[in-house]
């Protein structure tokens, strides 16, 4: 679906159910309030008994401390503040990160002429298709987005994964770091620290690619074993071999921010949630929502929803809203019912 058809789906829903929203509507503040809460809004107090926090987990980008050291004369923008390649100063440009977002800019800006240099670390790699079919429809019918959240081996590592790289354009093309740098991308380390005006990038880029190429083919075998066991490898494409991550002769470990080469840099370092508003004691020391399969902690009456991996790996995806919510719903009624 294109962005207007999720828009129009949402709306089409909205109104199917004679759902009471409130738009134009900004929430200040949410706080305890006798046996329930209290949202405080730019247009008056709601008190409830239950509250679901729905606001997502990509609300602030999340900038590393390394931007303090960026020299005066190099613009930075964070994919938030980002339009396009022209509002870019002419000359070189630096991506710093290589999740969907990264990569996708990468492409982008590299299209439009100017010199990229894109900077990588822990990233993860996915075709865009596999044996005919799209991944995603692999993950879904192999079942390994239905994965639980109690089912994780590393549950919190597991919610801190970059989002893959993957682009939805309608020919269904896969971008990767291959992909960019038969385009002309210049690919370096993660961004490790800037001193005395120069980037420094670590030497890692080859275990970065190495544990990226095996991950993903770990999740193709998965898909395989699926399609064998079930007997829906008649109904797919043979079985396909991607060429490993091509890693640099000799990648640079430093760039001189001084010397004119970057005009700009664009932080594509991902993204954090935004609690401001949350006046209830629930936050760990990260400022992360403490919670349990979106139950949250020490909150009765207060749930999440949409966050990554809240209880199943398609938790942050639409298609993931319906099982999370049929879940919670079940919980809030056992609990409005005492």
């Amino acid at each position: 679906m294109t962005m207007p058809e999720v828009v129009e789906c949402i709306s089409d829903f909205a109104a199917a159910i004679s759902a009471p929203v409130r738009t134009h509507t900004t929430v200040t503040s949410v706080s305890r309030a006798n046996s329930g809460y209290r949202i405080s809004t730019n247009s008056g107090d709601i008190h409830c008994q239950s509250v679901v926090l729905a606001s997502g987990a990509a609300n602030v980008p999340h900038v590393p401390k390394v931007r303090e050291a960026v020299p005066a004369r190099i613009e930075c923008v964070t994919t938030f503040e980002y339009c396009n390649p022209q509002r870019l100063p002419p000359g070189g440009v630096l991506v710093v990160g290589a999740s969907a977002t990264g990569v996708q800019l990468a492409d982008e800006i590299q299209r439009s002429g100017r010199p990229v240099i894109l900077s990588v670390g822990e990233h993860v790699r996915l075709p865009r298709t596999y044996r005919g079919r799209d991944v995603l429809w692999w993950m879904e019918n192999s079942g390994v987005w239905s994965q639980r959240y109690d089912e994780v081996d590393d549950l919190e590592r597991a919610r801190g994964l970059p989002s893959p790289q993957l682009i939805g354009s309608p020919e269904h093309k896969t971008l990767d770091l291959n992909v960019l740098r038969a385009a002309g991308v210049e690919i370096v380390g993660r961004l490790a620290a800037i001193r005395d005006g120069r980037a420094l990038f670590s030497g890692g880029l080859a275990n970065h690619f190495a544990l990226a190429d095996l991950k993903m083919q770990r999740l193709l075998d998965t898909f395989d074993e699926w399609a064998c066991r079930t007997g829906r490898d008649v109904e797919v494409g043979p079985r396909e071999k991607f060429e490993p991550t091509r890693v640099p002769a000799a990648p640079r470990l430093s760039i001189d921010l001084q010397s004119g080469e970057i005009r700009s840099i664009v932080w594509a370092t991902g993204f954090r949630p935004d609690y401001r508003w949350l006046d209830v004691p629930v936050l760990g020391r990260k400022g992360e929502l403490r919670h349990d399969g979106g139950v949250v902690v020490d909150a009765p009456g207060m749930y999440a929803i949409g966050l990554p991996v809240l209880r199943r790996r398609k938790s942050t995806f639409i298609i993931g809203a319906e099982d999370d919510a049929r879940d919670l719903v079940g919980h809030l009624a056992r609990y409005l019912s005492g």
